[in-house]
């Protein structure tokens, strides 16, 4: 049991996960070779990639992996970087676009096939990365599963797996860049991004409030407490992330369409 976890652990007890570390620089090789083949790609876009990389290594890497299955603050900061800030960032880096742009043509059309697929139009659906999304955490947090993690390295990896996963079936149709099947238009994504906020604030309060340790592995209340607001916070400063890029990009489409309006009606003045 851990009641108080040192910053200093966290940054410098850093741990060997190997199947994480194998799919990281797995993906960071990949990633790395498409843009070499893409010298015009944006840097803004590389610069989200590469912070997606540093987040996930963080995560399973460092201190905080070393932690995550005895505290619950080191495991909620797990669950905010590969859940949240993984997933955000990468939907911001574009890796989809980037594998249409850079690959050979087999891939490219492999890839073209794929989001014309029906599994990966439902996939792509908003209302059900809001409804995984959201439900993840509050299954986590209020069931076995978690305890069972912290006790089984296999289950540990799978709810890993799922936090990355429901998270990107999240970000990707929100603030994603790449070509999405299923996309709603800014104001239902910046509604949806807005309804998100009550899970966390959900969980968070009820771990706050709680007068005893829900989870038998994690048996500190104050580390509950603390892993409690840290997870609040997170969630209220991931809407106002992801509200701000929502809002960013409708203000960018909106400027592009007057952009055009405006060369149309000059073109029919021209007539």
């Amino acid at each position: 049991m851990i009641d108080a976890l040192p910053a200093s652990r966290l940054a410098f007890d850093w741990t060997f996960d190997p199947a994480s570390a194998l799919v990281i620089v797995t993906l960071s090789v990949l990633w790395l070779w498409l843009v070499r083949r893409h010298p015009r790609w944006p840097r803004v876009r590389s610069a989200a990639a590469v912070a997606a990389i540093v987040a996930a290594v963080i995560a399973t890497q460092s201190g905080v992996a070393t932690y995550d299955a005895s505290s619950l603050t080191a495991h909620v900061i797990q669950h905010i970087l590969l859940g949240m800030v993984v997933p955000v960032l990468a939907a911001a880096s574009a890796p989809i676009t980037l594998v249409l742009q850079a690959a050979d043509p087999a891939t490219r059309q492999v890839v073209r096939s794929a989001l014309h697929h029906p599994m990966i139009r439902l996939l792509s659906r908003p209302l059900l990365g809001f409804a995984v999304f959201g439900g993840s955490i509050v299954v986590l947090m209020f069931s076995p599963l978690l305890d069972a993690a912290a006790r089984n390295g296999a289950v540990h990896l799978l709810v890993h797996v799922h936090i990355v996963f429901a998270g990107a079936l999240f970000a990707w149709p929100l603030v994603g860049a790449d070509p999405v099947p299923s996309r709603p238009g800014h104001g239902a994504r910046l509604l949806i991004v807005l309804a998100a906020v009550p899970f966390h604030a959900f969980v968070g309060a009820a771990l706050l409030t709680a007068g005893a340790p829900i989870l038998d592995s994690y048996p500190s209340l104050a580390d509950q407490r603390r892993a409690a607001g840290l997870l609040w916070g997170a969630g209220e400063l991931l809407t106002v992330a992801v509200a701000g890029i929502v809002s960013t990009d409708w203000y960018r489409a909106e400027q592009r369409a007057g952009r055009r309006a405006d060369r149309r009606l000059d073109h029919d003045l021209a007539r």
